[in-house]
């Protein structure tokens, strides 16, 4: 493999830059501040059993096109000028898909399966001729293409169609997609591809994510500020305000205290890193995802009906939110270390018995408990395993 010539767009393997995380690919993120922004604003508007399915396959189609690109410059030099153009071009794609969510199930459905598909297709034929110094690679993305490409043929059938059939559509298209790793991208003629295949950089791909987190996280931030700045300053919503921000940082700090670094270092010294990386990784962090955007729209219902009796809806915003996240990091921290954290387990349990009392409270207390359970999930967390490092400490002399 010819990875040392300078016509070569790969990462150049044991390089300072093979791990590194380079800011064309922070810009490109940047983009998908604003496909979170109009997810948590869709859902917020149309949080109904229709509302909730259909931004639940938004939420799984944004993450998965985020996610596919994130591990093709894991092999790809995003400091090499074509690389750099694919991501520009890319970010192109990504404006006119966030910007058509709102509408993805009305007007829009056809823009939106088109970006998508583009960005999929375009990726992955993009990188089989960046590879063609590595055949394997390139075997292994021209397999990807082909599931793509097959995939992409139910989008645009349902970018056509209305209402259930397009749902049918994107649901199939979906699952063909998500399958797809699982099956090894197996393709007649092309053969199947391996974990071993996947001879990923661990810290590059545990970074990545974490940036993504970030970047939910900022919107939960940017919309508690919005929202706390639009409303007459009343003693109900500064406490509102600080239960929502409190219940962010315990967010942040449950997934970044112990589980982003154990999760880093493990993939990085791992045999078969493609294995570990498509289920902590690829797979694990949609609930959490998923439960950052719940509970932004959790945080603006507490904000806007703090007063009320929680009803059904309502609860399920501002339990489902820490709910998924807390699923999320169980799958994450379970598959990195080999064991699910028993704070975690409590904490869903405690989240799942809010929702038994949430009639009889007001909607800014069920928020106050449900952010004291992320807070105890996080502080039980950090109590165990500082009690756990400090005993191995003295054995290591």
């Amino acid at each position: 493999m010819s990875e040392g010539k300078g016509r070569s767009w790969l990462r150049v393997k044991g390089s300072k830059n093979e791990s590194r995380v380079s800011f064309v690919e922070l810009f490109f993120d940047l983009v998908f501040v604003f496909s979170v922004s109009q997810l948590s604003h869709g859902l917020t508007e149309h949080f109904s059993p229709s509302g909730v399915i259909e931004t639940t396959l938004l939420i799984f189609a944004v993450w998965w096109v985020w996610i596919f690109t994130a591990w093709v410059t894991n092999w790809l030099d995003p400091d090499r000028m074509p690389v750099r153009v694919m991501l520009f071009v890319l970010m192109l794609a990504g404006l006119v898909l966030s910007a058509s969510i709102p509408e993805a199930f009305a007007e829009k459905g056809l823009l939106f399966a088109c970006a998508y598909v583009f960005m999929q297709v375009g990726r992955s034929l993009f990188t089989i001729y960046a590879m063609k110094d590595d055949a394997p690679n390139r075997r292994n993305f021209q397999r990807i293409a082909s599931w793509v490409a097959f995939s992409g043929l139910f989008w645009i059938a349902g970018g056509f169609a209305e209402g259930e059939m397009r749902l049918a559509f994107w649901l199939v298209a979906l699952l063909i997609e998500y399958i797809a790793p699982a099956a090894g991208f197996r393709v007649p003629g092309l053969g199947y591809s391996t974990a071993a295949d996947w001879n990923v950089s661990g810290a590059h791909l545990a970074e990545r994510c974490a940036l993504f987190v970030i970047i939910c996280l900022g919107e939960a931030v940017l919309e508690a500020g919005e929202t706390f700045a639009e409303l007459p300053l009343t003693p109900m919503v500064v406490v509102v305000f600080i239960t929502v921000f409190i219940g962010t940082i315990a967010l942040w700090w449950i997934y970044f205290q112990f589980g982003h670094e154990r999760a880093a270092h493990r993939i990085e010294h791992d045999d078969t890193p493609g294995r570990l990386g498509r289920q902590a990784f690829t797979y694990a962090h949609i609930p959490i995802l998923a439960g950052i955007i719940v509970n932004v729209v959790g945080n603006k219902f507490a904000f806007l009906h703090a007063e009320e009796t929680a009803h059904m809806s309502t609860s399920a915003a501002i339990v489902g939110g820490p709910a998924l996240f807390l699923l999320g990091n169980l799958w994450f921290k379970g598959t990195t270390t080999g064991r699910l954290p028993l704070s975690h387990m409590a904490g869903l349990l405690a989240l799942l018995l809010l929702l038994v009392v949430a009639p009889a409270v007001e909607v800014y207390q069920l928020c106050m408990l449900a952010t004291l359970v992320l807070v105890a999930v996080a502080v039980w967390e950090y109590a165990s395993l500082t009690k756990v490092a400090h005993q191995v400490r003295p054995s290591s002399h």
